[in-house]
C-alpha cells in the first residue's frame, strides 16, 4: 500500500485539518470495505436525511447507536448462546459496525426499527449567525447627513457647556 505524507496540508490550511483526518484514515483503513449490513441513504428535505440499515434478525436490545466528534457508528452484536445444529447456515448472525463521518451542524433526531429495518433520522441545522443573510445597501448621502446631525449635536452640547463623551 502507497504512503501519503499529509504532513504539508496540515501546515499550510486552517481549518481543515479534519479532512486532512479523513483522507489519512481512508487510507490506512483495510482496503476491503465493509459490505455488512447494506444501507441507504436518503434525502427528504433540503436539510433531512435519513440512513436505513437492513439489520434483519436483529432485536433491539442487540443494536446500539452513538455519535461522537461528528462520526455516527451502529454496532450490532447477536447474543444467540443457544446451541443448535445446522445442515445449512446461510443467514448472517455476526457482529457488525458501521461509521458515518457527519458533516458539521447535522443532528440525529431518532431512530427506529421496523421489519427489519433500522432507520436513523438526520437534520442538518446551520445556526442563525452562520446562515447567508441580505446587507441593505443604502445611500451615500444618508450616511453623510447622520454625520453632520451627530456633529451638530456635538456642537450644540459644547456651546451649552455640556460634556461631550
Amino acid at each position: 500500500m502507497n504512503s501519503i505524507d499529509l504532513t504539508p496540508l496540515y501546515r499550510s490550511s486552517i481549518g481543515f485539518d479534519r479532512l486532512a483526518n479523513v483522507i489519512n484514515s481512508t487510507l490506512a483503513a483495510d482496503p476491503v470495505a465493509p459490505s455488512y449490513p447494506p444501507y441507504n441513504i436518503e434525502a427528504f428535505e433540503e436539510n433531512e436525511y435519513a440512513i436505513t440499515l437492513a439489520v434483519a434478525g436483529f432485536d433491539l436490545s442487540e443494536l446500539d447507536i452513538s455519535v461522537e466528534k461528528g462520526v455516527l457508528t451502529v454496532r450490532g452484536e447477536k447474543s444467540d448462546t443457544s446451541e443448535r445444529r445446522y445442515l445449512h447456515h446461510g443467514i448472517a448472525n455476526r457482529t457488525f459496525e458501521r461509521k458515518f463521518n457527519l458533516a458539521d451542524y447535522v443532528e440525529i433526531t431518532g431512530a427506529s426499527l421496523d421489519k427489519g429495518l433500522l432507520t436513523i433520522r438526520l437534520v442538518k441545522e446551520v445556526p442563525e449567525a452562520m446562515k447567508p443573510r441580505t446587507i441593505e445597501i443604502s445611500s451615500g448621502s444618508s450616511v453623510i447627513e447622520h454625520q453632520a446631525e451627530a456633529t451638530n449635536d456635538q456642537t450644540d452640547k459644547e456651546e451649552k457647556g455640556e460634556k461631550v463623551a
